[in-house]
């Protein structure tokens, strides 16, 4: 009797810590772990993310940019951190749910190790090409790459990587042979891009927007099936490459085990971020995040159904890192 006496205190007493903690929360600075290298879209992301939770937690929230195997190194991290709110993961479709299906032994299990946050925005590819290549539409850059089968050379931010597949994805659709020159982000890939040293990249806006803007890449084409608003007048792939359909999305994740009431203050306030003008502004070309999607179950559920999605798409295009 005493024994179950004091089992059923220790049970009330630790619950009433987790609520104290959690009303408590945070006293002190707060890592945001990206998953690649400073400069590129998902970093400017997490870094406009920061500062707006730094003024309203008021305590530091510090970008921690762990880039490398295509943003396993990061995710394990994590996973391995204290489940108490003080270190979390800004990551992409990769990490969540591109990585199960590419890795026959990874590190992480994105739903078993991580405890879904928030699902930020989600986002088209743009292709861009080298102002040099003689395309200036779908239409024509299908036509080049079939009449020069192996010699175009495209970069991304990492072998098995969202765009990687992106560009998968088009040269089953489109039957077109291209060369791939992966990179340890999108930030080099970029770089080389510009500089001439390859044809063409698939990347978001936010990276490429700058460039093409100053005529130092040209864009193409968008991802998704639709066009996007952000960026109208650029037509999507699919009015070319019927059926070609997909994006990229961010999301915050903690680690498994954080209290759910620690969990649930991130997710308003994070949506709080997300639904400022200024907030949008800054991160310019990508898309908030959809009302179906806003809380941590529906942004579980997503991960869930994009992990057997992105299965799919890899088993057939026949892509695998070991």
């Amino acid at each position: 009797m005493k024994s179950t006496v004091c089992l059923t205190a220790v049970a009330v007493l630790a619950g009433a810590s987790v609520v104290a903690n959690a009303q408590g929360y945070p006293d002190k600075s707060i890592r945001l772990v990206v998953p690649y290298s400073p400069g590129g879209g998902t970093d400017l992301i997490a870094r406009a993310l920061a500062q707006k939770l730094t003024e309203t937690f008021g305590q530091q929230v510090i970008v921690e940019n762990r880039a490398g195997a295509n943003g396993n190194i990061g995710m394990e991290l994590v996973a391995k951190s204290a489940p108490d709110g003080y270190t979390l993961i800004l990551g992409l479709t990769a990490q969540f749910a591109v990585n199960p299906g590419l890795y026959k032994k990874l590190s992480y299990d994105p739903v078993r190790d991580f405890a879904p946050v928030a699902l930020l925005a989600r986002n088209p590819y743009i292709l861009v090409v080298h102002p040099s290549l003689p395309a200036k539409s779908v239409k024509e850059f299908v036509a080049l790459a079939k009449a020069r089968p192996g010699q175009l050379a495209f970069s991304t931010s990492g072998n098995g990587g969202g765009a990687h597949l992106a560009t998968e994805m088009l040269k089953t659709l489109a039957r077109i042979d291209m060369v791939h020159v992966p990179y340890k982000g999108a930030a080099p890939a970029i770089v080389d891009l510009i500089a001439g040293q390859v044809q063409l990249s698939f990347t978001v806006w936010t990276t490429a927007g700058p460039h093409v803007k100053t005529g130092r890449l040209r864009a193409l084409g968008v991802t998704t099936k639709e066009r996007s608003p952000v960026i109208p007048d650029l037509p999507s792939i699919a009015e070319t490459v019927p059926g070609y359909d997909t994006s990229v999305w961010y999301g915050v994740a903690a680690p498994a085990g954080t209290p759910q009431e620690i969990v649930a203050k991130l997710n308003a306030e994070i949506l709080r971020v997300l639904a400022a003008p200024e907030f949008r502004q800054r991160i310019g070309g990508v898309q908030p995040v959809a009302p179906s999607y806003r809380s941590p179950e529906q942004f579980s559920d997503y991960i869930r159904s994009e992990v057997v999605k992105w299965a799919k798409v890899i088993k057939d295009s026949h892509v695998r890192i070991d």
